[in-house]
């Protein structure tokens, strides 16, 4: 262990933090009030819905990453080349089994986020909905902190998964070399990231528009009302894809990021090493996103405590960006404190490299503010398209797809400003490298940077689908009007805590979609014996450009099957909501209880069979177009610049057109609320609200945003950075 300096014990401290405060959580749930029998009866029936589909989900997913593992392996050993391995330091064998083995436990590690996840959401829904009849305070406390267990628990695994594959890997004595061998710790992260995101976003969108198509529109009754066939359907889809798609999502965004830029501190670390420089200090470029990471899980920890409500009609919103407030604070002094201590015998300029790390700080509270002001019914995008509706669904979905366009002007300036300035300031900090190297790193900082909140965030998320459930049980046992007043304020904070954590994961894809760029080159000139280099793609090169073309037409062809699979299902649903409601008309009556087991059947069986082509186009075709530009030679350059070229813009157009899906989705949601709460009047000063043909107006949009925000915009997150993983770790394929 003499190359791991003692800085190295706070990633001991964050881990075994984040572990002891998460179980504190739960016994903090568990001993909570779990409602009337009422209460835990419904709520009984959604955790049976969501196990049922998570079992059949990942038996699933679990085949597919061992065909998958074994396939890698193999390949590797037989095509990589001599100069590959010898750079290494392992047989072709050696090679195949590693990565094939990082790839199962990265894989198992997001299985286990997703599951936890969803276990925890389940516990926390009927007692959030129990909490609700206490009061506001009660209830947040409960969904935040039920939220917070996801939160702790997958950053903390993702921490401790890749801490451990990296010292099992020989990080100890080689850190030069660990990283490339784990990345496809990442890899498998991604792929059962990716499909458990789509599965269970097909899932709780044909769900979802089901129950809203069926219930609201057709047959005249409330989302949740008991008589909707489709309603245990629906509570099941906000666990299985907002909370265990989301918590596998977010497992593998921090996994892939963490090992990303230690494949680019082992560029400065062997250059460090080179110029005279001692191993345990320069180790520092490669163990600081490990370290970084852990003093963000602290911080986050003292936000969520700092979480409450001051008055019982406060806004919910408000008593959350307190407690956020509060762990940036923590995270900005952590970043100063942390890039003194490890940067400062490295680089003359410290200060640079710190304040690239500040500025990914900053650039997570401007998405936040972004994200509220498009999604929010306080701000004008929302209420316009609330407006639109007064004249019919067409000019709601004209006014929405308006308002979710131009949210990518702001994404897009975000992403751009915040690259060029760390990107700058890298290149500041007085390291005697290329200034592409030291450029590329102060990026890396800002991703960290950008995610040491990520615990906080994801507990906000996972808030959001606690508290939607909520509502829907104490709508389905007839709770009165103010507590229903409670948990729909809930409801819609909820939308809006969704939205922010599609926003952070999209800018902070956009800033990791670079680092992922220069992990990919740092690797291809690593195997080529040209580190250090400058690696070039030149778009005018006939392989470049279709790389680029294929990039773009995989996103849109990946939009196309996803949210076709969310049609066809939801179809199958509103059939079957109104099958029922004509074969039995003691249903509408209420003396008949629908048969909600045949509507989750039906969905669950729609949603993997609508998950698998959309799922492995992105792991394909990267591969697909290296390896036939490895032996297929139109201009003569090189295979790697074709996959450089799909890998850069299949990135970006994924995230710009997340950004349209996810705002526009979260904006036509809150308008729907916005009517249903009763804030759009007519000129007179009459309430429109449910039942009129302006909330059937927004209902229409809504459902056409759901599968955009839910479904489809998530998924365009993983694709983001599956593409950057699976170019990682099977980048020896067309290196010849």
């Amino acid at each position: 262990m003499a190359q791991i300096p003692g800085i190295f014990w706070v990633v001991v401290v964050g881990c075994a933090i984040g572990i002891v405060f998460a179980l504190a959580l739960i016994r903090y749930i568990l001993r909570a009030d779990a409602g009337t029998p009422a209460m835990q009866d419904v709520n009984s029936r959604i955790a049976e819905g969501a196990w049922a589909f998570i079992r059949r989900q990942y038996s699933t997913i679990g085949i597919t990453a061992l065909v998958v593992a074994a396939l890698i392996g193999f390949l590797l050993a037989r095509l990589s080349s001599p100069a590959e391995l010898e750079m290494l330091g392992v047989s072709a064998v050696g090679l195949g089994w590693r990565t094939a083995l990082a790839f199962l436990v990265g894989g198992i590690c997001s299985c286990v986020s997703g599951i936890v996840g969803m276990w925890i959401a389940v516990k926390s829904n009927v007692r959030c909905a129990a909490a609700s009849h206490r009061g506001l305070n009660e209830a947040i406390k409960v969904a935040l902190r039920g939220g917070a267990v996801s939160g702790f628990l997958i950053v903390t695994l993702s921490l401790l998964g890749v801490t451990i594959m990296f010292f099992a890997y020989g990080g100890a004595t080689h850190p030069e070399i660990a990283p490339h061998l784990i990345v496809a710790f990442g890899f498998g992260a991604s792929m059962v990231a990716l499909f458990a995101q789509l599965g269970g976003g097909i899932y709780t969108k044909a769900a979802d528009m089901g129950a809203d198509l069926a219930g609201k529109v057709e047959a005249g009754i409330p989302e949740d009302d008991p008589r909707n066939a489709a309603v245990i359907a629906d509570q099941v889809g906000d666990n299985v894809g907002d909370c265990a798609g989301r918590g596998a999502d977010l497992f593998e965004s921090t996994a892939a990021e963490n090992i990303g830029a230690m494949i680019i501190g082992t560029a400065l670390y062997l250059i460090s090493v080179k110029a005279g420089m001692a191993p345990l200090t320069a180790v520092g470029w490669v163990l600081f996103p490990l370290v970084i990471r852990a003093c963000g899980i602290i911080a986050s920890m003292i936000g969520i405590l700092a979480v409450h409500s001051r008055r019982e009609g406060e806004n919910p919103m408000d008593a959350l960006n307190r407690g956020y407030y509060v762990a940036l604070a923590l995270c900005g002094a952590s970043m100063v404190g942390i890039c003194k201590v490890m940067f400062g015998p490295l680089a003359s300029g410290w200060l640079w490299l710190m304040a690239a790390g500040l500025v990914g700080i900053i650039t997570s509270v401007v998405v936040v503010y972004i994200t509220q002001y498009y999604t929010e019914a306080r701000y004008k995008p929302t209420r316009s398209i609330a407006e639109a509706s007064r004249t019919g669904p067409a000019t709601n979905f004209v006014t929405g797809m308006s308002v979710g366009f131009e949210t990518i002007m702001p994404t897009a300036l975000v992403i751009c400003i915040a690259l060029a300035l760390t990107y700058w300031f890298g290149t500041l900090s007085g390291l005697d490298l290329p200034w592409w190297i030291s450029g590329a790193y102060g990026t890396a900082i800002a991703t960290m940077g950008m995610l040491m909140t990520c615990p906080f965030i994801l507990a906000e998320d996972t808030f959001g689908p606690i508290t939607d459930n909520a509502n829907g049980i104490n709508e389905f046992t007839k709770a009165g009007d103010h507590i229903r007043k409670v948990t729909d304020h809930l409801d819609a904070t909820g939308n809006t805590t969704k939205a922010l954590t599609k926003g952070y994961a999209m800018v902070s894809a956009g800033l990791a979609g670079f680092l992922l760029f220069q992990a990919y080159f740092d690797r291809v000139l690593l195997f080529q014996g040209k580190e250090g280099q400058l690696f070039n793609i030149n778009l005018v090169i006939p392989e470049v450009l279709i790389g680029a073309v294929l990039a773009i037409m995989m996103v849109f062809l990946f939009s196309a099957w996803a949210l076709r699979s969310v049609g066809n299902a939801a179809s199958k649903i509103i059939d079957e909501v109104l099958r029922q409601i004509k074969s039995d008309p003691g249903i509408m009556a209420g003396t008949s209880r629908p048969d909600y087991a045949r509507a989750v059947d039906i969905t669950t069986r729609a949603a993997l069979k609508g998950m698998i082509a959309p799922g492995l186009l992105p792991v394909l075709l990267p591969v697909l177009i290296g390896v036939f530009f490895a032996y297929v030679k139109i201009s003569g350059f090189s295979a790697p610049a074709a996959v450089g070229s799909f890998l850069m813009v299949g990135t970006f157009a994924s995230i710009l057109l997340a950004s349209f899906m996810n705002n526009g989705g979260g904006a036509w949601d809150n308008a729907k609320k916005y009517i249903e709460d009763g804030q759009l009047k007519d000129e007179a000063g009459n309430i429109i609200g449910k039942g009129s043909p302006t909330h059937a107006a927004a209902v229409a949009g809504d459902t056409v945003g759901d599968p955009l925000k839910d479904t489809v915009g998530p998924s365009l997150h993983i694709v983001a950075k599956l593409i950057a993983t699976v170019t990682l770790v099977l980048c020896p394929l067309w290196i010849v």
